[in-house]
């Protein structure tokens, strides 16, 4: 096991190193000053070179690329001479230093996304920390509710095969993958939350945190999750319902199924446990995967509902040309979908002995 995780902490490694390098030359291609960007309408030469020393974007492309890399690695270092980017006195690296080479300082960190252009004195990690938790907790609410009545409903299909309880179910799941998702959270926002809002009392936008009545404090608003967390599990319960069903027909083909029968065990029995933990299989690596991709940033979603998550800040941050935010999310979106593809190739062991983790 430790061999394993260590193998894949390895190329865990890597990938995440190809993505920095990526999404570096990538957006430093783009037309455009960031010096420029950062100043707006303010700009002035004299705050113009200021900025570019501040920040390094007077020096060469590879000098800069460096500089980048320098900032993510958790050990770094870092010049004495005040002039340079790399000044340890800056504050922002909140390191400990380790010893000293001549001018050069090494120091033990965090890794530093950088700061806001928009959001001046502000850094990635805190516009990150602020909008990530909203979006993990809009995703872990979708995907429950998408495995949770996935499951069920495809057993249900299963077992009733061919029937008009399969069939239903069935023209609802295809409906429910074939809806785009801004379309839904039009419709669920308009619907339950302007037509049915005396019913429902839910909002038509809304985020988890809301300022009470009298205005000084922000509480937790639980009632906003709903519709957001239902309109973002619609896909994802439609496609684990697919694939619950047909995985549970080919394991009721099976030899030990067959045995289990022979044997006189019920029906329920059989299914609770033999054929679902075996079923389970191809629902993990689809539920993974929009697991993954939510956390990523359900732009749509978030932004229709106003829900303050990572994707309603990419999508200000394409808005406004906000690089570093633009930047630090995606690094943030890479290293969730390596840690996500980690832990359910671990599941998978669990799931099926059969499974070697080699």
């Amino acid at each position: 096991m430790i061999n394993y995780l260590l193998h894949k902490v390895f190329y865990a490694i890597l990938t995440l190193f190809g993505v920095i390098t990526v999404i570096f030359f990538l957006f430093n291609v783009l037309p455009g000053d960031p010096a420029q960007m950062m100043l707006g309408q303010n700009e002035d030469s004299e705050q113009l070179a200021l900025i570019k020393q501040k920040y390094g974007f007077d020096k060469p492309i590879s000098t800069q690329y460096l500089y980048y890399i320098n900032d993510l690695s958790p050990l770094s270092f870092h010049s004495n001479n005040p002039k340079d980017y790399t000044f340890m006195s800056i504050g922002k690296y909140n390191g400990k230093k380790l010893f000293s080479i001549g001018e050069t300082t090494v120091i033990l960190k965090y890794p530093y996304l950088r700061e806001s252009f928009t959001k001046q004195g502000k850094s990635v990690s805190q516009v990150l920390g602020e909008t990530l938790p909203n979006t993990f907790v809009l995703a872990v609410s979708a995907i429950i509710i998408a495995m949770i009545l996935g499951v069920l409903l495809g057993i249900v299909s299963a077992l009733y095969k061919d029937q008009w309880l399969d069939r239903t179910i069935q023209v609802l799941s295809t409906l429910g993958m074939s809806i785009p998702s801004f379309f839904s959270a039009i419709l669920f926002a308009w619907f339950f939350g302007y037509i049915l809002h005396e019913y429902t009392n839910l909002e038509m936008t809304g985020s988890l945190y809301a300022l009470d009545n009298f205005g000084e404090a922000m509480q937790i608003k639980w009632k906003n999750l709903i519709l957001p967390a239902i309109v973002l599990g619609i896909r994802p319960l439609a496609v684990v319902i697919q694939l619950m069903r047909n995985s549970l027909l080919e394991v009721f083909n099976q030899d030990y199924i067959r045995t289990a029968r022979a044997k006189g065990l019920s029906e329920f029995q059989i299914i609770k446990r033999h054929a679902v933990k075996n079923a389970l299989n191809p629902v993990v690596t689809a539920i993974s995967g929009w697991f993954a991709s939510m956390l990523a940033g359900a732009v749509f979603v978030e932004y229709i509902f106003g829900w303050n998550g990572l994707g309603k800040e990419i999508v200000n941050a394409l808005n406004t040309l906000d690089l570093p935010v633009i930047m630090g999310s995606v690094l943030i979106i890479a290293l969730l979908f390596i840690i996500i593809n980690i832990f359910v190739d671990l599941i998978y062991v669990w799931l099926d002995p059969k499974v070697k983790l080699e």
